[in-house]
């Protein structure tokens, strides 16, 4: 996800710094920016080490003089049953999904905030409000990072800050993390359908970066897991209960002793899809209404002066009051301006 929203600011003509731990990987992802007609940067880092974190932004600050966007994208994972996982295991995955992003805030915010504007972008998951079986330590930290976000908006808000967090809340998305995660189910792990595709992650930062946003989902998977676990907690468990142990496996052997990426990079694997493009949404209409802010007023306008006929064609024209009459003058002129 994160190699997608790189090209894509990339071809907008973005200045893009990338980090992660394989130097190879970013190294060959700055080529294509470039060739995209942006201009990249690449410091190898892990986020789970604050030194490192803090050198990001000290040679973003050297090379392009600073920056107004950070997004906070790594996350590790292991797909386990809670009583096999070992405390180390557990331990990297906080680590990384909730420490990294949260050293990624405190190194960020000192410049944001310093300039009085700019995104801090966070990349949750639906798993931050609907956790998963095999998933314990991931939809933990995912939590977690839903907290930490809500909590730094609050203070910023309360301090007339002109930085903005946004958390952006994918459902399953088809990129090589499931290939690479680590498993101890005995089986190469799957994402939940329904899965779309890592640009329609990348629609949802770029949005964000440029139109203040407190949350947004990619996919309307997430939204309905979302809305059903809050407002029918029942049947929601007992479609998790029914579906996502099978759901989340594939049918392809693989042992916990097998090469992942939880402790060390992945170093072959520099793709944005992932190996599930058969059963991967190409659209997402949710996503895109989300990212549309001008067509999703559009539609509300539309939907009221079509009420306001309704209700016209129900009352004589003696009956109505002033106050309907220039309300309905009023939608009128505000549909003439949106068209």
């Amino acid at each position: 996800m994160g190699r997608a929203t790189a090209l894509a600011a990339a071809r907008q003509g973005a200045r893009v710094v990338v980090a992660a731990r394989n130097g190879d990987a970013l190294n060959s992802l700055v080529q294509e920016i470039e060739a995209a007609g942006g201009k990249g940067l690449a410091i190898p880092a892990d986020v789970s080490n604050f030194d490192d974190v803090q050198r990001i932004a000290d040679l973003t600050r050297e090379h392009f003089g600073g920056f107004d966007t950070w997004v906070n994208f790594a996350a590790t994972a292991i797909y386990s049953p809670f009583s096999d996982m070992a405390p180390e295991e557990f331990e990297r995955i906080i680590d990384v999904n909730l420490k990294g992003h949260a050293y990624g805030a405190m190194v960020a915010l000192r410049h944001l905030r310093a300039k009085g504007r700019g995104s801090l972008i966070f990349i949750s998951s639906v798993e931050g409000e609907v956790a998963m079986p095999y998933h314990s330590a991931y939809a933990a930290s995912k939590h977690g990072l839903n907290g930490l976000a809500d909590a730094l908006r609050l203070e910023l808000q309360h301090s007339n800050s002109g930085v903005s967090v946004t958390t952006v809340m994918p459902t399953g998305v088809n990129t090589p993390f499931f290939t690479n995660a680590k498993t101890k189910i005995g089986v190469k792990p799957r994402p939940p359908k329904p899965i779309y595709r890592p640009e329609h992650v990348a629609d949802a930062v770029l949005f964000a970066a440029a139109n203040p946003t407190k949350e947004l989902f990619v996919g309307g998977g997430a939204k309905m897991m979302v809305m059903l676990k809050r407002f029918a907690p029942r049947f929601m468990e007992s479609y998790l209960l029914r579906s996502a142990f099978s759901g989340q496996r594939t049918r392809q052997p693989k042992g916990a002793d097998a090469p992942s990426s939880l402790f060390t990079p992945e170093t072959g694997d520099q793709r944005v899809a992932g190996d599930f493009v058969d059963l991967t949404r190409h659209a997402s209409f949710y996503t895109w209404f989300q990212t549309h802010p001008n067509m999703r007023r559009l539609i509300k306008a539309g939907l009221l002066l079509a009420g306001i006929g309704w209700l016209s064609r129900k009352m004589d024209l003696w009956e109505r009051s002033e106050a309907l009459a220039d309300f309905e003058d009023a939608a009128r002129r505000a549909w003439r301006r949106l068209g």
